[in-house]
């Protein structure tokens, strides 16, 4: 846009042009080389929308695991056998380097502290579930009757497995929805006979619907009591266990406990590891905002490199107007006044890139959720406004060399084209 004399005469004679001046007169230029602007606001909104994008996954990631948490309450200890530390730096697994096994009966044990109200034993590993001919792979897992309690199933059909020693194999099976219904076509499973592996068992329950929760996927596996898991996968040791004592409070009165029972059973020996909840979950919020800050970090080098795209078009646009800057000159404007257009400029063009890229990065955290519905992404909203700023920060940054170039020109030489 050719700035015309009684515009400029009038703005140079006042103290200054003032914002909505200098709005008007960015936005022309903007809109005066489309090409020029349309370039600038992509790249801008393309390293914008980056940052969305990659904090979503690192923050969709951590809310996952947070949710996975919830489902069972902060007021649960996780038993596994081997010392392993847990500390503010993370986990340390340099301990413990050949374990004695937890059995049944040290399960047993801990049952007798007055602090624990339940104890969820693990056996499991994969195996196959043959009905009639028909055969899948399947997840078997050895537990008892807690286990519904504490992750809260519901059951499609049947009842899931009865209290009873833990020591006592009974050849029963809960089955998940879908193992259900890909092998018994539509039949009632309950009643039904089938084998795991080598072994026959009778089907007494289906879990309903449930899908993933944790590291099982419910509605693929198959429940048996754990004193059976362990003659089908020939073992006396338990993988871990679950600890829920009777109140948060008594979180570390039961851990004591647990250590104590356990160290009297394993001839003195301190061999087992007691987190509980709470401490893992703050471990890993700890190093999912760490992995999110470096994707964030990562997505804002292309902020960069779009300010050095709009530092090179711009060094473009001062020769393609250098009449125009002549002109301003010639009528008075000052080397300040020249600076700060082109910079209000390249802000302008900074900030419309940025909140185009708000919505492209918006749009496509909604595809994510559409895509994998089970993980919330949501970019943090500390991650929008650092975007935004970087974006408008990088422009002003690169846009001072063409700023000052403009400031620089010969108003003579420049109203005739030089």
């Amino acid at each position: 846009m050719v700035v015309s004399a009684p515009f400029a005469m009038n703005r140079t004679q006042s103290a200054g042009m003032n914002i909505l001046d200098r709005s008007n007169y960015a936005l022309g230029a903007i809109v005066r080389y489309p090409l020029r602007s349309s370039m600038l606001l992509i790249a801008i909104a393309i390293g914008v929308s980056a940052v969305l994008v990659l904090t979503s996954l690192g923050e969709g990631a951590r809310r996952y695991v947070t949710q996975q948490f919830d489902r069972l309450g902060t007021d649960m200890l996780i038993v596994t056998p081997g010392k392993t530390e847990l500390s503010g730096g993370g986990i340390d697994m340099s301990i413990g380097l050949a374990p004695r096994p937890l059995t049944l009966q040290d399960v047993s044990a801990m049952l007798r502290s007055p602090h624990v109200q339940a104890v969820l034993p693990f056996i499991g590993g994969t195996g196959k579930l043959n009905r009639d001919g028909r055969e899948r792979d399947v997840d078997v897992v050895g537990t008892n009757e807690q286990m519904q309690t504490v992750f809260d199933y519901e059951m499609q059909a049947g009842r899931f497995l009865p209290a009873a020693p833990l020591d006592e194999s009974m050849a029963i099976a809960v089955i998940g929805s879908k193992v259900a219904e890909e092998l018994f076509s539509g039949q009632s499973p309950v009643g039904q006979r089938a084998r795991i592996g080598d072994r026959r068992v009778r089907v007494i329950g289906v879990v309903a619907q449930t899908g993933q929760a944790g590291s099982v996927d419910v509605d693929e596996t198959v429940f048996v009591p754990i004193a059976f898991a362990a003659q089908i996968f020939n073992t006396d040791s338990v993988q871990k266990m679950m600890v829920r004592p009777h109140s948060k409070d008594l979180m570390d009165a039961a851990k004591a406990d647990i250590i104590r029972i356990v160290k009297a059973r394993h001839q003195g020996h301190d061999d087992i590891t007691v987190m509980d909840q709470g401490s893992i979950l703050t471990t890993f919020n700890g190093i999912f905002l760490v992995l999110t800050s470096t994707l964030a970090g990562i997505a804002s080098i292309s902020l960069f490199v779009a300010g050095v795209l709009i530092m090179n078009v711009m060094l473009v646009a001062v020769s393609q107007r250098t009449e125009e800057v002549g002109l301003i000159k010639a009528l008075g404007a000052h080397r300040q006044q020249i600076i700060g257009l082109f910079l209000f400029e390249a802000a302008i063009l900074s900030f419309l890139g940025a909140l185009l890229g708000l919505l492209l990065g918006e749009l496509a955290i909604t595809l994510l959720r559409e895509l994998y519905p089970a993980i919330d992404f949501r970019a943090p909203v500390w991650a929008s406004i650092a975007a935004v700023l970087i974006a408008v920060g990088s422009g002003l940054l690169f846009g001072i060399m063409p700023a000052r170039r403009a400031a620089a020109l010969d108003p003579i030489a420049a109203l005739a084209g030089h």
